[in-house]
């Protein structure tokens, strides 16, 4: 393939998966919010927006459910005038909604929407370290919300800022920890090595496929005992997403724009667009966390059960279609996921999410690692009649386990002191 070819086959790539699909999910996503928290608090939400053909002589205009919200919202932003104080820093003032937007745009890329599609995968890049870049870049997304904050020259804002910042670290060590157990079941960095795993050996926390009979994909890890490989790997998914939760400062969460304490934060200065791509930002890190979370543990757009095989032969090359519309299912069910815990769990304190961070889950997810590795260790030991050497690793897991969990104990008296 010609590099002129390669170059625009990833330009439509690009303006597909980018323009195309994410962002009108992102301005879904607002929409579905409002009506989700509508019928959780028994009251209509936005319902009324559409044509308005009464602007050009009609006698009522087309409601349509009120799905041409987003479109009104956009119109708003864009035309509600561009405040910018004379006591901020404009550089850093301006800048930093853009390093908010950008870095959960940018992560896209290596996230697979698909298998193949005419021969052609169904992902911008297919680098070889792909959780590792979307780590390294979302957390970018913390410099723009700290400048923001910095810029804007106001206590409030300043708070909002130092507690994104502070949330971030606390939780990027646990997020990044609690995905190792996963990353040693596949032996693999590259996300789109790890649906085809999915496709062939069943989701991970749902392993099992009927392609030839019923099958248990962890069954390669000592048999019955690689049914055990579940418990870390469940760990690993409730840790995973509660953190991602903590990363995307949504409810319980969102302690750096809570407006019961900061006015609004560090976007309390901005108005317009500005405001609009914080805010855009927020659902957009969402998506992203969604879809990471369905890569890992929901096998991405592996259709699941043996049923990948048989979309392959259905379908032909069209089957990149059908992966799409599952990837796509996937994503907006844990969506509507985050939005339901958003109106249904109250705010954490911010000693509390501290404490969640650095108390809990990262006790937590070291010892999940060590476990994980136990349970994977084990067939190969006994199968070698090193019974002395599991026994030894057995006993050094237990106490490293009971240190942490001292350690914890200790710091949570410290904190309470």
């Amino acid at each position: 393939m010609d590099i002129l070819t390669l170059t625009l086959i990833t330009f439509v790539k690009i303006i597909g998966f980018t323009f195309v699909l994410t962002l009108p999910i992102i301005a879904y996503s607002v929409y579905a919010e409002r009506r989700f928290s509508a019928v959780i608090q028994d009251r209509v939400g936005p319902n009324r927006t559409g044509i308005p053909l009464t602007l050009f002589g009609g006698k009522k205009d087309i409601p349509l459910q009120g799905l041409l919200q987003p479109l009104a919202d956009g119109l708003k932003f864009i035309l509600k005038e561009d405040f910018t104080p004379s006591h901020v820093n404009k550089f850093f003032f301006w800048i930093a909604p853009a390093l908010t937007m950008v870095p959960a745009l940018l992560t896209l890329g290596v996230i697979p929407f698909g298998s193949t599609l005419f021969g052609e995968k169904l992902v911008i890049a297919d680098v070889s370290v792909g959780p590792l870049f979307i780590f390294a870049i979302a957390s970018l997304s913390v410099y723009g919300i700290t400048f923001a904050g910095w810029a804007s020259n106001n206590k409030y804002s300043f708070f909002g800022g130092v507690r994104s910042c502070a949330q971030m670290i606390s939780y990027e060590i646990a997020l990044g920890l609690s995905v190792i157990p996963v990353l040693m079941i596949f032996g693999e960095l590259n996300l789109t090595k790890i649906v085809e795993w999915q496709a062939e050996h069943g989701w991970l926390l749902i392993p099992v496929t009927f392609d030839n009979g019923f099958e248990v994909g962890l069954s390669q890890f000592g048999g019955p005992l690689g049914w055990f490989l579940l418990l870390p790997l469940y760990l690993s998914f409730f840790i995973f997403t509660v953190s991602i939760f903590a990363e995307t400062n949504r409810m319980p969460f969102d302690l750096p724009e809570c407006e019961t304490e900061l006015v609004g934060g560090y976007h309390t200065e901005y108005s317009s667009m500005k405001f609009a791509l914080f805010f855009l930002g927020e659902y957009a890190a969402m998506i992203v966390g969604s879809a990471l979370i369905v890569t890992l543990f929901f096998g991405g757009w592996s259709l699941g059960f043996g049923l990948d095989a048989w979309a392959f032969d259905t379908f032909g090359p069209w089957v990149g279609l059908i992966h799409l519309g599952a990837f796509l299912t996937k994503v907006v069910a844990f969506i509507l996921f985050f939005i339901l815990v958003r109106w249904t769990v109250p705010r954490f304190r911010y000693d509390q999410l501290m404490k969640l961070g650095w108390v809990v889950f990262f006790e937590l997810a070291l010892i999940n690692i060590l476990v994980a590795m136990l349970i994977m260790a084990a067939p190969s030991m006994v199968e070698r009649g090193e019974f002395l050497g599991l026994s030894l690793l057995t006993v050094a897991v237990v106490a490293f386990s009971a240190l942490m969990f001292v350690i914890a104990k200790s710091l949570d008296k410290k904190t309470s002191a």
